[in-house]
């Protein structure tokens, strides 16, 4: 797996794919890419959780720490790789670079920024057929924990890690299903369309609850 960026999301992203058994190969910063073709360990990955939030340091510093190879001044999507997660910053990832990942076998791409894509790579990702999970539905946990965190402060309770990553895997869960429900066309789902309709019907229905319609 690539990802792009090296914040929390990336950083977070990075532990989950650790922790179920994936491999990630890449990781960013605005000075260039670490690459780890045998995939990061949990060394490194604690490495990083020091070096960013911490120390504030530069991801060339882990290239060098741990003697991996480091690709200065270039993104994570030239790099072979079966899925993709951009997690930095928006149209960090563009056409050319989408048929890049194609080329190079990528089967999935999930966004976790807010349009990280271009809509041309958007559009060519959606005609190759590959998976592609927009950010307002993959990027959805942040905004999703947020409102976890107001709902223990408002009822006075203290949910362990455990607690809330399960009660967000639910709730990830429930918009994998309404993109699912909503994205249906034939035999695939079209992921930018389930989205976009759920988030419409979501808003229309608050509407008529609050009979402003």
């Amino acid at each position: 797996m690539a990802i792009s960026g090296s914040g929390n999301v990336a950083q977070y992203a990075a532990q989950k794919v650790i922790e179920l058994g994936g491999k990630v190969v890449s990781l960013s910063d605005s000075g260039g890419t670490i690459y780890m073709p045998k995939g990061m360990t949990s060394e490194q990955w604690s490495y990083l959780m020091d070096l960013k939030t911490v120390r504030r340091g530069r991801i060339e510093e882990m290239a060098k720490e741990f003697g991996t190879q480091f690709l200065a001044g270039q993104r994570p999507w030239g790099l072979e790789c079966d899925i993709a997660m951009p997690c930095a910053t928006q149209n960090e990832l563009n056409v050319d670079d989408a048929r890049t990942l194609i080329k190079n076998g990528c089967i999935c791409v999930a966004e976790g920024a807010n349009m990280p894509s271009t809509l041309a790579a958007i559009d060519l990702f959606q005609d190759s057929g590959i998976l592609y999970a927009p950010g307002k539905a993959s990027n959805a946990g942040g905004v999703a924990v947020s409102g976890l965190e107001m709902t223990q402060n408002a009822m006075r309770l203290l949910w362990t890690d455990g607690e809330v990553d399960a009660k967000l895997h639910s709730i990830m869960q429930g918009i994998h299903a309404a993109c699912v429900n909503y994205g249906k066309e034939n035999d695939r789902v079209n992921y930018v369309k389930g989205a976009n309709t759920a988030g419409f019907v979501k808003v229309a229905d608050a509407m008529l609850a609050q009979g402003i319609v």
